[in-house]
């Protein structure tokens, strides 16, 4: 069941949320930008309070009140809604008329997360992406063949990650592209292990850098196959880098060390630590988390991050375990502004990474917490290297 506006309306996106959504500089410290942040946060409740019935419900049962909201703990105190939630509930602040583009979270199993955007929310989070994107140095107009560790995308294929993938290809050129999981028709995909090894074998030559996009644990079993066949190790060209986005989750048990599965991409491909990019972000939360040259996971302006406890929900202090959550105003279409992820995870403090330029506070994720059918789309793919 859709829970909608009655009619169309028209939402005027309030000048707060406007203006924090545009800030350019990708990692000021909080104390810069803690007034506007809460100023954006007060009225996009109050937004979705008023757009949203089930919102607007929901806060009226839990005295959420807009006015009220003076401080960061008064946000970080506010009810949350678990990413789970909406696997089980699409609810909107917009009547689907004013869908400019509809998301699910996972692929072929699991059930699935309906996100919908506006027009401002999904331009306010590509824009974002570009900042980051230039700001980590990835963005280049020499001409690249793209490895893409994701789902093939064919018409009418919904899934959040392949359509970040297929945006993730706009930062170099694209002279080749090839999907590791190629799509064979009647919505299925297969895992074209073999066809990835010969790619990438072909493309050392061609003097074009490589772009190897997507979920690590794909590139790890092409990895280990190559050494298995004792294929000899590739030198990819210059210029050429590692995009991981999605993790391990359905192959935990094979996950290795970061550091031993860099050098490993390093002497088999010939690409460097610095160019590995890892990127956390999910369909529910579409704030990008792009990790510095140290691949520290940091976070961003638009958004503050909190680790919470398990059993109470509270923050916990910096270096602690607990639940990953994330608030940001920049959602109008959902009320998704503060989300608790199924990861668990720690934070640390800001000023904590070496790299001056990157002064905010970080995260590492530790895993994922939840029972079996909790697939997120790394999930759903990895269960193709399991012959499934």
């Amino acid at each position: 069941m859709i829970d909608e506006p009655l009619r169309p309306v028209s939402v005027d996106i309030p000048q707060s949320i406007v203006r924090f959504c545009s800030l350019d500089s990708p990692y000021e410290p909080d104390e810069k930008t803690d007034i506007f942040f809460i100023e954006a946060m007060r009225d996009v409740i109050a937004l979705h309070i008023e757009h949203s019935p089930w919102y607007s419900e929901f806060a009226n049962q839990n005295n959420i009140r807009p006015e009220f909201i003076k401080t960061i703990d008064d946000l970080i105190a506010i009810p949350l809604l678990p990413a789970n939630f909406f696997k089980y509930h699409a609810i909107r602040s917009i009547h689907s008329s004013q869908v400019f583009l509809h998301l699910t979270s996972s692929g072929t199993t699991g059930q699935r997360s309906q996100i919908f955007f506006d027009e401002f929310t999904i331009t306010k989070a590509r824009e974002m992406v570009d900042t980051v994107m230039k700001y980590r140095g990835v963005v280049s107009d020499e001409q690249a063949n793209y490895l893409m560790n994701a789902y093939e995308p064919y018409e009418g294929f919904e899934v959040g990650t392949s359509n970040t993938n297929n945006y993730l290809m706009k930062y170099a050129p694209v002279a080749n592209q090839f999907w590791s999981l190629r799509y064979v028709g009647s919505g299925k995909h297969d895992f074209d292990l073999f066809g990835c090894i010969e790619t990438l074998k072909k493309w050392q030559s061609d003097g074009k850098p490589v772009r190897i996009i997507g979920f690590p644990a794909f590139l790890y079993f092409i990895l280990e196959r190559m050494r298995e066949l004792k294929v000899k190790d590739i030198k990819l060209p210059k210029g050429s880098l590692v995009f991981f986005g999605g993790g391990w989750k359905g192959h935990a048990d094979k996950e290795i060390p970061k550091a031993q599965f860099y050098e490993q991409i390093q002497n088999q491909l010939g690409i460097e630590s610095q160019n590995i990019v890892e990127s956390y972000g999910s369909v529910e939360h579409s704030i990008p988390y792009i990790d510095c040259p140290l691949h520290h996971l940091h976070q961003p302006v638009w958004s503050r991050v909190i680790v919470r406890d398990v059993k109470t929900l509270k923050p916990v202090p910096d270096g602690q375990k607990g639940f990953l959550s994330f608030l940001s105003p920049y959602i109008t279409s959902v009320a998704a502004h503060s989300v608790i992820m199924g990861d668990m995870a720690v934070k640390h403090p800001a000023g904590s990474c070496p790299l001056k330029e990157y002064p905010t506070p970080w995260f590492e994720i530790l895993g994922r917490a939840g029972t079996s059918t909790n697939k997120s789309c790394a999930i759903a793919a990895a269960e193709f290297l399991k012959g499934r």
